[in-house]
C-alpha cells in the first residue's frame, strides 16, 4: 500500500512515519471560527483548527501565522469583522514554515503591504515555500507559495510595530526554524505575559531519525533545549499554532461561560506544554530504538 501523509494536528497521537490511507488536512483547519479578543490588544483570527493571532496598536498591527493558502480570505475577513483594516497589518511573523501555518503569508503580505519576519532558518524556509531539505518532514510536507522577502529576528530579539514589541525565542525541533513569540497585553491596568509557543512534536518523513542522525547530530539536543526554553517563558496565557494542542479554544469557551478563575490564565501552561512535548519525543526515540521508524 502506498504511504500517504496524514497532516495530523498536534493533538493527535499519530506520527507521520506511519502508513495512512487518509491524506490532506484536518477538516477543522479550514473550518471558520468567529474571531474574538484573547486579552487586551490580542485577538484570535485563525480557523477552528489553526491559530493566527492579531496584536493591535494605533500605529499598526502584527499578525502571527496565517494558516493554509486557501484560508487567506478567511483571515482577512476575521480581521475586518473585529473592526480592523487588513492594510493596517504592518508585520507578519511566523512560527514555522509549514503550509498549515505559513501558507497564506504571501497572499496576506500582498494584500496588506506588510513586511514578513521569522527566525534565520525560518526565513530561509519561507522563501523556499517550505521546500527545505533541513526540515524533518522534507519531501512530504506540502509546499506553499514562497514569500519573496523575509526579514530575520534574532533569538531573543524583538520585532516592533508602534508600541508593540514581540520577542523571538528560537525553539527548534519540529523544524529547524521553529520560533515561539512572547509579548504583553494589558486590560484595566493589568498586563499579562502572552506566549505563542510553536509546535514541539517530533513529526518527520518516513526516513528521518532524531537519534543517531549523522547529518543532524544536534537535533535531539535542540529539542531538549526547546522544552526547557518553553517551560521557562513568562507565561500567563498560552496560544499554540494548533489550538487543540493546548486546549486553547476549550479554555476560551469556559471563560466566556463565566468560569472563575479564568481558565485561560494559567501560569503553568507553558510548563505543561513543554512536558507533554518531552514525553512525545521520548516515545518517538523509543520507537526508533525498536526499529519501528
Amino acid at each position: 500500500m502506498k504511504k500517504l501523509v496524514l497532516w495530523a494536528s498536534l493533538g493527535g497521537a499519530a506520527a507521520l512515519c506511519a502508513p495512512w490511507v487518509q491524506a490532506g488536512p484536518d477538516a477543522t483547519w479550514t473550518q471558520p471560527q468567529k474571531p474574538f479578543r484573547i486579552y487586551g490588544n490580542s485577538w484570535y483570527v485563525g480557523t477552528r483548527g489553526l491559530g493566527a493571532v492579531l496584536i493591535t496598536s494605533p500605529q499598526g498591527h502584527v499578525l502571527i501565522d496565517a494558516t493554509l493558502p486557501e484560508n487567506a480570505r478567511q483571515i482577512e475577513a476575521n480581521i475586518e469583522a473585529l473592526g480592523f483594516r487588513v492594510k493596517d497589518v504592518k508585520l507578519i511573523l511566523n512560527s514555522h514554515a509549514h503550509s498549515d501555518h505559513a501558507g497564506a503569508i504571501a497572499a496576506l503580505a500582498a494584500a496588506s503591504g506588510a513586511s514578513v519576519s521569522a527566525s534565520e532558518a525560518g526565513a530561509k524556509a519561507l522563501m523556499l515555500g517550505g521546500n527545505d531539505p533541513e526540515d524533518p518532514q522534507y519531501g512530504e510536507a506540502p509546499k506553499f507559495p514562497p514569500v519573496a522577502k523575509v526579514g530575520v529576528v534574532a533569538d531573543g530579539g524583538s520585532a516592533r510595530v508602534g508600541d508593540i514589541a514581540v520577542q523571538a525565542h528560537y525553539t527548534p525541533g519540529h523544524t529547524p526554524g521553529s520560533t515561539s513569540w512572547t509579548w504583553q497585553s494589558c486590560e484595566a491596568n493589568r498586563c499579562l505575559h502572552m506566549v505563542y509557543a510553536d509546535s514541539i512534536t517530533a513529526f518527520s518523513n518516513d526516513t528521518y531519525r532524531y537519534s543517531n542522525n549523522a547529518e543532524h547530530p544536534h537535533r535531539e539536543q535542540d529539542f531538549r533545549k526547546t522544552f526547557a526554553n518553553v517551560a521557562s517563558l513568562p507565561c500567563d496565557i498560552l496560544i499554540t499554532p494548533h489550538p487543540d494542542a493546548s486546549d486553547f479554544l476549550d479554555k476560551v469557551a469556559l471563560r466566556d461561560q463565566g468560569k472563575q478563575p479564568n481558565p485561560l490564565v494559567d501560569a503553568q501552561a507553558c510548563k505543561t506544554y513543554a512536558a507533554t512535548g518531552g514525553v512525545k519525543l521520548d516515545k518517538r526515540l523509543q520507537q526508533e530504538k525498536q526499529g519501528k521508524h
